[in-house]
């Protein structure tokens, strides 16, 4: 996936109020920019970061900048922007990356699903098979060791969403859980349990129960994002 238009640097100020970041910007000035994350973005939010800005100034939106990637003392960059990551999944299955989700005639996103009221990232469908129930969750946090986990925040409808797909698997149908790792420095998926034990505790369970879950790595430059590369979801 590449950016629309060029990047715009500087350093991270602050996060503040989820969706606002104060950034300080390469050529002067300090601007405010939306924060199109909801996590606590665990390591990625470190005043005095370098980060990447798109620039979109539009008389709909009320700010004009929108984070996209912070980029970490020891180097890689990382992808923040969570809307990001159904597309980024969705481009590597249109090029044939994703094995696991290879052999399906029709994609659906948005699509409204389960007993709990949910709408399931991506259905897929093909003559003869069952149908897959999607979701995609993005990955920014990481921990010592190439360790990537999620969520980074307590995450109700996380786990609200492992339900529903435990739900899927025993009604006939398949489910996979897709996490999109925005990083390039890390070599498997955890549950973070630290963070939020239900969470950790219900992807156990699901798995148990036949949903699937996998893992595809991205590599994040200011130029590009692409996922190229599956790793393994552990639950150790």
């Amino acid at each position: 996936m590449k950016f629309d238009a060029p990047l715009v640097p500087g350093r991270l100020i602050q996060r503040y109020k989820r969706f606002l970041a104060d950034v300080a910007m390469d050529g002067g000035g300090t601007i405010t920019a939306h924060c199109p994350n909801t996590g606590s973005m665990l390591g990625c939010a470190e005043p005095g970061s370098r980060v990447w800005l798109t620039h979109a100034p539009s008389p709909t939106r009320k700010y004009a900048y929108g984070w996209e990637l912070t980029q970490l003392a020891a180097g890689p960059c990382v992808g923040i922007n969570t809307h990001r990551s159904n597309a980024l999944v969705r481009e590597a299955v249109a090029h044939g990356r994703i094995a696991a989700l290879e052999g399906y005639e029709t994609i659906r996103p948005e699509v409204k699903y389960g007993r709990e009221s949910s709408r399931a990232d991506f259905l897929f469908q093909g003559t003869g098979r069952p149908d897959c129930y999607v979701e995609v969750k993005n990955v920014t946090a990481a921990v010592t060791d190439g360790i990537a986990l999620f969520p980074d925040a307590v995450s109700a409808r996380g786990t609200k969403h492992l339900r529903e797909m435990k739900a899927m698997v025993a009604d006939g149908h398949r489910a996979v859980l897709v996490f999109c790792v925005q990083r390039s420095d890390v070599t498997e998926v955890r549950p973070a349990d630290a963070i939020d034990t239900v969470y950790g505790r219900t992807l156990r369970e699901a798995l148990t129960a036949g949903v699937e879950a996998i893992a595809w790595r991205a590599e994040v430059e200011p130029e590009e994002i692409e996922l190229r590369t599956e790793i393994p979801v552990r639950c150790p």
